[in-house]
């Protein structure tokens, strides 16, 4: 049966159209920089939030009365989720999707029902993927929900409770490689801690590099060859996360001999939760040789919770995609919409409206995004802001041809005595403004 009878497949009608649903400016074969916009943007349906979450918040049970969230047998409500989802794949016009385990089998009452049940619901995933097209843009484990992660997952103070994690980590890295994604993501949704007063930091940060490195292992032995992405967030539910930022996930990869091994998965709304703009995460992963994938949503600026929302800023999503096409673009990430609709959308239309307007923001930031590439007069005062380090006196001290002692020394005989230049920050800001309004 249709799950979503009054819609028909969305279509790009140009910024003319009045239509609510239709797309404006996502034309999805529409060349930019000589490559199409679908694939430039590869984006992607989250299944959480879009057919699991019930509208349920701290302050009240769930609002959506969905027909795949009805009262049942938990396989056939599974198997009826799954073919809503995809009919919600296909008539959005949207190329990828993304998973938890948990979101597409029912996780049962052992760990025999949880094999059982996700495997079956692989078959059935893979028989839509085969007859729809629509691929998958990563899998991931859901280690946070179940009262047994409380503690955390791999850092939790019960070797039994690694070892159960490590075992719906193995099944659904098993999954995604079979069902051809491109990434498999690891969030320590409880990776962290609450209170130091029970907490042994050293050990937990030992427990975890031992679990991503089991995770590396077992992504060559099964040959997978998608990326692996860690998705760093600063706290919620925990007091603090130990996957806080780009720059902390880095270190930690660093200290364990895996920077070239996982990347990193970087979402908006934890950018924001961190304390800094989506583009400083994105531009410091790019920095660092870690970036793979992007959440794409947005979060209230005064409340400071993830409340998930879907991205609507041209101008956010400008910068960020900017970094991300001046970086060569994605390899095998993409933009999943880790968003979800408000409570009060209690209509599955509301799905399409907040995906296709999401869809649209992209799209926009994309073209002008391209447009700053194509001019590129941000790069062009960049070089010439650090020109000096293409001189002899600048190459020599990257080369290392200068200690301390001998740079002070030349510094002294030359009677250095630099004056401060202006950094130009009101006028570019003006020149990302007139590409972005055009």
């Amino acid at each position: 049966m249709p799950y979503f009878p009054g819609v028909e497949k969305v279509r790009f009608e140009g910024p003319s159209s009045d239509a609510p649903l239709a797309f404006r400016h996502y034309d999805a074969d529409k060349l930019i920089l000589g490559k199409p916009m679908r694939e430039h943007l590869r984006m992607a349906v989250c299944y959480w939030h879009t057919f699991v979450w019930p509208g349920a918040d701290v302050f009240g049970s769930g609002t959506f009365k969905r027909p795949w969230q009805r009262s049942g047998e938990p396989m056939e409500l599974a198997i009826g989720k799954a073919d809503a989802a995809f009919e919600f794949f296909s008539k959005l016009g949207i190329d990828y999707y993304s998973f938890h385990d948990t979101d597409v089998a029912p996780e049962g009452s052992s760990l025999k029902e949880y094999r059982n049940h996700f495997a079956h619901m692989v078959d059935h995933l893979e028989r839509h993927q085969e007859q729809t097209g629509i691929k998958l843009l990563w899998g991931t484990a859901n280690c946070f929900s179940n009262p047994r992660f409380a503690a955390g997952a791999a850092s939790n103070p019960d070797p039994q409770v690694f070892a159960y994690a490590a075992a719906q980590v193995f099944s659904a890295m098993n999954a995604t490689h079979r069902l051809k994604g491109s990434n498999y993501v690891l969030w320590g949704g409880r990776e962290g801690y609450e209170t130091l007063l029970n907490t042994d930091l050293k050990r937990e940060r030992e427990q975890l590099g031992r679990f991503m490195r089991m995770v590396v292992e077992h992504k060559h032995k099964i040959g997978f060859k998608g990326d692996l992405l860690i998705e760093p967030k600063p706290q919620e539910p925990t007091k603090h996360q130990y996957d806080y930022d780009s720059a902390t996930v880095f270190g930690f990869l660093h200290e364990y001999g895996l920077e070239h091994e996982i990347k990193v998965n970087i979402e908006a709304n934890h950018a924001t939760l961190a304390g800094h703009s989506f583009q400083h995460e994105i531009a410091t992963a790019v920095s660092l040789g870690i970036f793979g994938s992007i959440d794409a949503n947005r979060g209230d600026p005064q409340n400071g919770w993830d409340t998930d929302q879907f991205p609507n800023s041209v101008e956010e999503m400008t910068l960020a995609t900017y970094e991300i096409l001046k970086a060569g673009g994605f390899k095998n990430g993409g933009y999943n919409f880790d968003s979800k609709v408000r409570r009060q959308s209690l209509d599955e239309v509301d799905l399409f409206y907040g995906h296709v307007a999401a869809m649209d923001t992209l799209a926009l930031a994309l073209e002008r995004a391209a447009a700053m590439v194509q001019n590129d007069q941000l790069q062009q005062f960049k070089d010439q802001r650090y020109a000096g380090w293409q001189q002899p006196l600048g190459k020599a001290v990257l080369a290392g041809e200068f200690s301390l002692e001998s740079l002070a020394e030349h510094a002294f005989a030359h009677e250095l005595n630099p004056q401060a230049v202006s950094g130009r920050q009101e006028m570019l800001e003006g020149v990302v403004n007139r590409f972005i309004y055009t």
